[in-house]
């Protein structure tokens, strides 16, 4: 049975990658592929049991125990429900992945990327997704966003200069091998279609 295909969708928060997420589970199989759509930090049991942490606004985590909290997630997450999926040859679209701790726990909380990499290696057992696509939203539209929408978690209530330096680690982390940017700032539409054709080209490797 041939490898499934590992895709992950990062950005900011409330970038549209979920909404998109779903566009592109119902437009792979129309195709006739098996799709599964996940998140992180969650997944699994143990794993949504740690995100309700994560998330929580009463809770009062500190960077490297927030770090830790992560990884202990995604190492559930990656043997549970991602690797046996793809070894059944299954499409995975996971909303956030190992891209998401580096802009969020290394640049954002000023943890050392080195010990944030490392970490992320050993819970992911070195799987590397086959495309991972980042939503560029600029600061401007995404303060926006940020008043429109109700009820914020802990994340989300972080003060702007966290928000911003998240931000501008994505814009750089989309620059490496493996990583492509779009532009969020678009039309659910014009973001859509512009996922589909970069996941286009993976399918017809």
């Amino acid at each position: 049975m041939k490898r499934g295909i590992f895709i992950v969708l990062e950005g900011p928060d409330r970038s549209g990658k979920s909404t998109q997420a779903g566009l592109l589970k119902a437009w792979l199989e129309k195709r006739g592929l098996e799709v599964m759509v996940t998140r992180e930090p969650g997944g699994t049991y143990l794993s949504e049991k740690i995100r309700e942490i994560l998330l929580d606004p009463k809770s009062d985590i500190e960077p490297l125990t927030e770090l830790f909290l992560y990884e202990t997630s995604r190492v559930k997450h990656t043997l549970e429900k991602i690797l046996p999926a793809l070894k059944a040859g299954k499409v995975i679209i996971s909303d956030r992945y190992t891209l998401s701790t580096t802009a969020y726990q290394g640049y954002g909380r000023g943890l050392d990327l080195k010990t944030v990499e490392t970490l992320n290696r050993i819970a992911t057992l070195n799987l590397k997704p086959d495309l991972t696509i980042v939503f560029d939203i600029p600061d401007k539209v995404f303060t926006q966003r940020e008043k429109t929408r109700p009820g914020r978690d802990r994340i989300e209530r972080a003060p702007d200069a966290f928000r911003r330096r998240v931000n501008r680690a994505y814009k750089l982390l989309a620059r490496r091998p493996g990583v492509t940017r779009v532009d969020g700032g678009r039309s659910v539409g014009e973001i859509q279609a512009d996922i589909r054709t970069r996941v286009e080209k993976l399918l017809r490797k």
